[in-house]
């Protein structure tokens, strides 16, 4: 089980809503890194969809996780899993190989879009941080 979440959206440091904002700032920062895969405008929130075949890539920050699985329950919570189902779920959370800023590789937990994109727009920085300073 990774030690580490990649953030790519709404959790990501200075964006955290009250709610989860302590449960960040409680987490040791890594740095930035980046997935391959596209990042989408949601509304109030993106969606990223992970594909390892693409040029494209999703960027966000690694943070180490806590030794206290409570932590990762609650933003299981905060990102709309429904344990007993995740194929209803908004959200679901994978391991993937993230990549950071000098080129390393870790294995963390990313929370993706469990739901149809078409109708999404598609945030072509795949930087939510670069996109929200835009709007």
């Amino acid at each position: 089980m990774p030690e580490y979440l990649f953030v790519c959206g709404t959790l990501r440091s200075g964006l955290a809503p009250d709610e989860v904002a302590g449960l960040m700032q409680g987490m040791l920062p890594i740095g930035t890194a980046s997935a391959p895969g596209r990042l989408y405008d949601l509304g109030d929130y993106p969606g990223a969809v992970l594909d390892p075949n693409c040029d494209a890539k999703i960027i966000g920050e690694v943070f180490q996780l806590p030794d206290d699985a409570a932590v990762l329950a609650a933003l299981d919570a905060y990102e709309g899993i429904d344990p007993q189902d995740s194929g209803d779920s908004l959200f679901v959370r994978r391991e993937a190989e993230i990549t950071l800023e000098g080129g390393a590789k870790l294995q963390c937990w990313i929370y993706v879009y469990n739901r149809q994109v078409e109708s999404a727009t598609l945030i072509t920085s795949g930087d939510y941080l670069i996109y929200k300073q835009e709007q």
